[in-house]
């Protein structure tokens, strides 16, 4: 891929090029021995001295002739012209649609980028109040601790005498994996590297030492991070490593069966462990958030309603509400007094759940929650009052107009637990679409309280109305 990549950039460039950064690498297909990897790359957008490049990897079965994506990624490349000649790239030549639309969200993902830093600060300030970690039967990260060293011969560098960045990132994903592999006692599987910057260059000769630890754990998944330090021949005695990389990889982890294998919990014993901890916390959430503002998938349509197939309609929505809420692997991405905020990764479906304690009766609280004229009066996302089903549907009698716009809703609604006579937890539950993707994007990445902000309406409706009747 980083090979690929470069030789994209070097051809719109036409001068010598470095990876600068690589976003977030999901791996959403395993490929094996025996099949075809196509890796394809293209520069989507070009800024003054940089350019994205787009990366999409397929693998072909040779027997079935079945092709599946195994990856879609876009890196960063920066223009080194030789010499003091400043490089000033010229407008990548948009053909077709496709190239429109990826050089669109281009600079909405270099936005991105440039605001990682700033938006991981700003979550790890709001983590660090909260200790989430559970000591009872957590283990220690330190049990995870691994180092390896590699030597850097000619045929792991490029064309430039650099060390491929796709040949580092291979031994990051070596040493991670045993990390990882600690806590699961089996092969773990790698689902995805985090959005990851090159700090510098390393050359034939070098020496990189790759140290490796579990930062946090996420039901089925692990986060590993992994610093890379450079040593060249004469400095490895001195012991003054230079600073190449430091990125984190997330695994996953099946049984026999093809199952998920839950991870254990684990329990930070520094301070820096616990800065590792909460960072982890963070990073998922702005990786939850880049899935949402960056997807570019249409909805599903709706289905169409007649009076024929109502009892079906309403029987599948509550069906498909109660399997989603008992899927195992929600986790908790923020916590406010009364409110608690989870999302649920399920390939490319993204799903969120508030839960809500509320002070009346359950159900009373179903009663007031089921009467949707009554849905204005606290979210104020809500704009139309009447709703045929909590999953959208399509009415031949009222086609879509251009005085009212429509989004899509795939599973949504709320469950009602009783906790006492007098009071209940209510849980809304939404699988995310486009209409509801910006809310809680800015939601996860702290911009925006807009989900809490709508929580804490619904339990002040609610309660207010409880205290009438």
């Amino acid at each position: 891929m980083d090979t690929a990549a470069c030789l994209a950039a070097e051809k719109h460039a036409g001068v010598s090029c470095v990876a600068a950064s690589m976003d977030d690498i999901q791996f959403e297909e395993a490929a094996r021995v025996g099949q075809i990897i196509t890796i394809k790359t293209k520069v989507n957008r070009a800024f003054r001295t940089s350019m994205e490049v787009g990366i999409k990897v397929t693998v072909q079965d040779v027997l079935t002739n079945v092709e599946k994506i195994v990856s879609v990624a876009y890196a960063t490349y920066v223009a080194k012209p030789v010499g003091a000649r400043k490089a000033e790239l010229e407008p990548v030549k948009l053909l077709s649609a496709e190239d429109h639309l990826e050089h669109s969200l281009a600079i909405e993902r270099r936005r991105i980028r440039l605001g990682y830093f700033q938006v991981f600060q700003s979550l790890m300030q709001e983590s660090n109040k909260e200790d989430t970690f559970e000591e009872e039967g957590a283990v220690s990260t330190e049990f995870t601790r691994v180092q390896s060293i590699e030597l850097v011969l000619p045929p792991h560098a490029n064309h430039h005498g650099n060390t491929f960045g796709g040949q580092i990132m291979a031994w990051m994903e070596t040493v991670a994996s045993i990390s990882a592999s600690r806590l699961c006692h089996s092969y773990p599987v790698l689902k995805s590297v985090n959005m990851f910057k090159f700090w510098g260059p390393s050359f034939v000769g070098d020496r990189l030492v790759f140290r490796a630890i579990v930062n946090n754990t996420f039901h089925n998944s692990v986060e590993v991070g992994v610093r890379v330090e450079a040593y060249d021949c004469e400095e490895w005695i001195k012991d003054q490593p230079r600073h190449i990389n430091s990125a984190f990889l997330i695994f996953s982890a099946v049984n026999d069966k093809g199952e998920l294998i839950p991870f254990p919990r684990v329990r930070p014993m520094t301070k820096d462990g616990m800065r590792r901890y909460h960072g982890a916390i963070a990073r998922r959430r702005i990786r939850l958030a880049r899935k949402c503002m960056l997807s570019t998938k249409g909805d599903k349509p709706s289905e169409p309603w007649e009076r024929s197939n109502q009892a079906y309609l309403s029987y599948s929505n509550v069906a498909a509400l109660a399997h989603l809420a008992a899927k195992p692997g929600w986790e908790i991405t923020r916590t406010l007094d009364d409110i608690k905020i989870w999302t649920h990764e399920e390939g490319d479906v993204l799903s969120f759940k508030v839960e809500m304690q509320v002070k009346i009766p359950s159900p009373l609280a179903f009663s007031l929650l089921s009467n949707f004229t009554l849905r204005q009066e606290w979210d104020k996302h809500f704009l139309e009052p009447y709703t045929v089903a909590v999953r959208s549907v399509t009415l031949r009698a009222v086609p879509p107009s251009p005085e009212f716009s429509r989004s899509e809703i795939l599973c949504a609604g709320f469950q009602i637990h009783r906790k006492s006579s007098s009071s209940c937890t209510v849980c809304y539950f939404n699988q995310v679409t486009s209409g509801v993707m910006p809310y809680l994007a800015a939601n996860l990445t702290g911009s925006s309280k807009s989900i809490e902000d709508t929580a804490l309406e619904c339990i002040k409706f609610l309660e207010m109305k409880g205290s009438k009747s």
